[in-house]
């Protein structure tokens, strides 16, 4: 509120957008630092990712490649639109008054992930990528594996698939 105006007792307010956004991130942008956990909701996609409001309007990209360890390459193969989701703060440019926010790092480590399957046997997962050389198939959201080709497959299909072998130093699986 910026003023009140007295017209012969009719009370008008004056409002501003601007300064409630200023006041917003005076109070509440200004104090995050890298390593926050910090609400956001998606506004839109673009193919090279999501973007969303941390808060206050501000918008924030979270490219594709933050989104998670496996390969997408879509945003909207993981989130909807409008969506309300949590982001850790990855970065901070102040020069350029932008904030860079990921969710990769919540879902966990690749050994934490993997520590879930064992070898032998048999889970669902979702096709991610399509190669000469083999399917990589989303076992969890930070961890994927490589299966064999087969022609019947296409992206964003779920599977079934066999765990062939896990291997933590190479942080591979084979399925």
């Amino acid at each position: 509120v910026m003023d009140i105006i007295n017209d012969n007792g009719r009370y008008t307010a004056i409002l501003s957008r601007r300064e409630a956004q200023r006041e917003c991130v005076d109070n509440y942008i200004s104090t995050l630092n890298t390593g926050d956990i910090i609400p956001a909701r998606i506004t839109h996609f673009e193919p090279c990712g999501a973007f969303m409001d941390i808060g206050c309007c501000v918008v924030s990209l979270m490219t594709v490649d933050c989104i998670s360890v496996s390969r997408i390459s879509n945003p909207q193969e993981r989130f909807s639109l409008r969506e309300k989701i949590n982001v850790i703060v990855k970065s901070i440019d102040y020069e350029n008054s932008r904030i860079y926010v990921s969710t990769r790092e919540l879902f966990g480590t690749w050994e934490e992930n993997a520590a879930l399957f064992s070898p032998g046997q048999t889970v669902p997962g979702v096709v991610r990528s399509i190669e000469d050389y083999g399917i990589f198939v989303e076992l969890a959201p930070n961890l994927a594996g490589l299966a064999e080709y087969h022609e019947d497959l296409t992206v964003g299909q779920c599977c079934a698939v066999y765990i062939k072998s896990i291997i933590p130093e190479k942080m591979k699986v084979k399925l």
